[in-house]
Parts: C-alpha cells; sequence; structure tokens
C-alpha cells in the first residue's frame, strides 16, 4: 500500500531531534564533590612544634634557677631604668648624627667628583672593615697616640690646646665610635636608596629648573625612604642593641647596669633576664613603629598594606 511522504518525512526529523538532543542537566546530587587534600604531614609537624615550644616554656617557667622573684625585684629598679635611659640615649644620638653622616657619604659617592667618590668609597670601605669593639678601644686610647689636641695655623703658632683625657669620656667615645661605624653603613643603605629612584624623577625635577640639593631634598629622598625605611629600621634596632658593647669602656649603660648589679649580688641569670626582657620590649616596640613608618612611605603602592 502506498506510504504517505508526510509520515516519514516527520519521522525523520524526529529522529534527527533525538540524535543532536542535549544530555539531560545532572541533578545537584550527581555534581562533582570537591574534596580538599588531606594535609596529614604539615598537621603532624605543627603538632611537634606546638608540643615543643609548651615544653620548652613549661621549662622556662618552672625552673626555680631563673629566680623570675628577683628579676621582678629588679626589673624596675633606678639603676637599671637609668641604664635603659642612657641606653636609648646613645641609640638616638648616635642614629641621627650615623644617618646624617652618612647621607654627605651616599651623595659624595654619587657625585661626578672622582676626589669626594674616592673619600667616601675608601671612608665605607675602612669602617666597615673594623669590628666595632677594635674601634671603641682605639678611640678609648686615643691619648696614647695625641695627649693633647690644638687648634692654630698649620706648621706655626697653636691658639691653644686641651688634653685628650679631659677631652673624651668614656660616653664620649662611645658616641664617636659608635656614631662613625654606623655613618658607613648607612651610607650604603642611603645611595641604595637614591639608586632606586628612576633616573627620569632627577630629569623631570632639573627641567623645572630646581637645583641639586632641592632635587635631593623634594624629589629624591622622599621616593628614596621607601628602599631606606626596611634596612634603617634594620640598623636601628641593631644599634639599639650594639650599644651594650660600650659596657667594655665603662659606659653606664643598660648591660653595664646589670652587671654591677650581679656582681655585688652574684644573681647573674636573673640580671641578666632583666637585660634581655628589656631590649625585646623596646625592640618590639620599635619593631611596630617600623611597620607604620613602612606603610606610611609605601602609600599608592603594590606593597602598601
Amino acid at each position: 500500500m502506498p506510504v504517505n511522504d508526510s509520515l516519514v518525512t516527520d519521522a525523520s526529523a524526529q529522529s534527527d531531534r533525538r540524535s543532536f538532543a542535549p544530555p539531560d542537566t545532572p541533578s545537584d546530587d550527581d555534581a562533582l564533590k570537591v574534596v580538599p587534600v588531606r594535609r596529614t604531614g604539615q598537621w603532624f609537624a605543627a603538632g611537634v612544634v606546638v608540643l615543643l615550644l609548651v615544653m620548652a616554656g613549661n621549662s622556662v617557667v618552672r625552673n626555680e634557677a631563673f629566680q623570675w622573684d628577683v628579676v621582678g625585684d629588679y626589673f624596675t629598679t633606678t639603676a637599671v631604668l637609668r641604664g635603659l635611659g642612657l641606653t636609648l640615649w646613645l641609640t638616638v644620638v648616635v642614629m641621627l648624627l650615623g644617618f646624617a653622616l652618612g647621607t654627605l657619604l651616599a651623595v659624595c659617592r654619587l657625585s661626578s667628583n672622582r676626589i669626594l667618590q674616592g673619600v667616601s668609597w675608601g671612608y665605607v670601605w675602612l669602617f666597615r672593615s673594623m669590628p666595632i669593639l677594635v674601634q671603641l678601644l682605639f678611640w678609648f686610647n686615643i691619648g696614647a697616640l695625641y695627649p693633647q689636641l690644638g687648634l692654630g695655623i698649620p706648621f706655626g703658632p697653636e691658639f691653644f690646646t686641651v688634653k685628650t683625657v679631659n677631652l673624651l669620656g668614656p660616653v664620649s667615645i662611645a658616641i664617636i665610635g659608635l656614631t662613625l661605624h654606623e655613618a658607613a653603613y648607612a651610607a650604603e643603605v642611603v645611595r641604595g636608596g637614591i639608586l632606586s629612584v628612576d633616573r627620569g624623577q632627577w630629569e623631570a625635577a632639573q627641567s623645572l629648573g630646581l637645583g641639586g640639593l632641592r632635587r635631593l631634598r623634594r624629589i629624591v629622598l622622599p621616593q628614596a625612604m621607601r628602599a631606606i625605611v626596611p634596612p634603617a629600621g634594620n640598623m636601628l634596632i641593631g644599634t639599639l642593641k650594639g650599644t651594650s658593647i660600650v659596657s667594655v669602656i665603662a659606659v653606664q649603660d643598660l648591660l653595664y647596669s646589670v652587671q654591677l648589679v650581679y656582681h655585688r649580688t652574684y644573681q647573674v641569670i636573673p640580671l641578666l633576664l632583666v637585660a634581655t626582657i628589656w631590649y625585646i620590649v623596646v625592640t618590639s616596640v620599635l619593631g611596630v613603629g617600623q611597620h607604620y613608618i613602612e606603610r606610611h612611605y609605601a602609600r599608592g603602592t603594590a606593597g602598601a598594606r
């Protein structure tokens, strides 16, 4: 019997639709579940570290040899606070003078004058090569080389003279030695910060008719501070701790003050803990200040946080 053409056409169209029909959308129950990686090793290592820290803290707190009651008795005594005050004062003076001299040395190193470059390089080379203890002992015995200092006309008469032992006391020697030492490192820190500023900033400032000193003070140094502040903060903390070395020349800083006490009472460990805790407290405060200063100079950059 004859077949209707319209029926054949509809059947083939339905077959084509079934062959090209999209697959059924999976339900929520059939969706893939993401399982986080089990970091068993990391958690085990973290647990071991926490356990060791707890054990160490327990041994420190419960060990009677530390004599925490003695630490509490001497922590805020007049002698210790006086030594702490001298330590902070030395740190501030040395950092200010050291960075002032270091900035001058950095500018000389970057100048086009060969003599200034050579003098700056020689200064940095010499004082970075000498240990700070050797420098302090050298300045402490400067009177053996120059018993007296005078001012006058070269190869002519002197207007006045003064004995070195009357001019340089222990505190003055500590300031001179530490400042000369810090200036060598500060010069490299400042030089690195200046070199981090794009050369186009110098050229743009020069095109505006700004003088060399004004370009450095108003344009270059504010931008260089982003690179200067982090190492300068480390230097500040290092200087604070480094002032303890002046105890060898009888400067009554924090360490020397606690040494005077335990030489009398023979309570060495608790007095050393007093000095250690004060150093930790002050360096922690300085670290917080450094963080906010870095954030101030990093405004507008990707590193600001």
